[in-house]
Formats: structure tokens, sequence, C-alpha cells
């Protein structure tokens, strides 16, 4: 009884001759191959590792805390390297007084600028999420008005301190 073997499991090989065969090996391939015939692979008795997910929690927290660093502008503090605070001498007394806002450059930041910015983001954004809880059927009612107050309070108060920070920035800005 003969077998057929399909056309994609024929070698080419086979019928222009055995290239693994040592007379058509390249010589350097047999130098390479010397070494390793005497060398014969150990048994090792591995196991695969076994891999859990993280938690729902711990996916927030990364990524809360990415949010956090983006909008901040953490990539661009470590890549121009601006100072931590800035400081502008005083007209009428002439002291040196700190300054965190680079006021009138809007493409330039110091790191507490970012970092306070970064912040009212992150508030803004938990008060989203708080109000989202309180949404919840499954919660007792006294919960779901601390939610909402709490939530309503986050994002009022990110939302005042961000215009502010706007207009610092840009003092001219919707005047």
């Amino acid at each position: 009884m003969s077998t057929k073997v399909p056309l994609h499991h024929q070698s080419s090989a086979s019928s222009s001759g055995d290239s693994s065969s040592p007379s058509s090996m390249d010589p350097l391939l047999l130098i390479l191959k010397l070494p390793y015939s005497a060398l014969r692979v150990p048994r090792m008795r591995l196991k695969v590792p076994s891999f859990s997910l993280p938690s729902a929690m711990t996916v927030f927290s990364l990524v809360l805390a990415t949010y956090f660093l983006v909008v901040s502008g953490f990539i661009y503090d470590v890549i121009v390297e601006p100072p931590g605070i800035g400081s502008a001498q005083d007209p009428v007394t002439g002291n040196v007084k700190p300054v965190v806002f680079l006021s009138g450059r809007v493409n330039g930041q110091y790191i507490i600028e970012g970092l306070s910015s970064g912040f009212m983001f992150l508030l803004g954004g938990v008060g989203i999420i708080l109000l989202d809880l309180a949404l919840d059927k499954h919660r007792a009612k006294s919960v779901k008005v601390s939610f909402a107050a709490a939530g309503v309070s986050s994002l009022a108060f990110a939302y005042v301190m961000s215009m502010l920070f706007v207009r610092i920035k840009i003092p001219s800005y919707l005047r």
C-alpha cells in the first residue's frame, strides 16, 4: 500500500541532492559545529512560570499614576530639565520672590507648575469616578450622598483651580 505525500511536504532539497550531508556543507559551518558536537544539552526539569493577572485595583492605580505623569508634563520635565521653581524681583522692594508659574509662556513650565496642574486634573478625574460610584444601586443612600458630595466638590474645586492656573499662566485669557 503506497502512501501519497502531499506536495508541500516534499522537499525540493531531495531532488537536488541532500544539502545536510557533510560533503555539501559549508566548511565554515563545519568549523562552527565542531565544538557543539561534543556537548550535550542538559536535562533540566523547568516549570513553566504561571502568571496571574493583576487585580483591578492595581491596574487602576497604574493607569491613574500614568495619567498623572502624562498630564503633569513629566516627559517635558525629563527632556528639557526646567527649574523646579522660578524667581522674580519685586519692582517695589527689590527683593527676590519665588514664582511658581512661568507666566506668558504657554510652551514652558516649571516643575511645580506641572505637578500642581496635573494634580488638579487628577482631582477632577477622581471627582468623575466618585460621581459614577454614587450611581451604584447596591450602596446605602448615605454612602451615595457622600460619594456625590465628594465628587461634585472635588470636580468644582479642580475646575476653579485649573481656571485660576490658566489666568495666572496667560493673564489676558478670556478677558
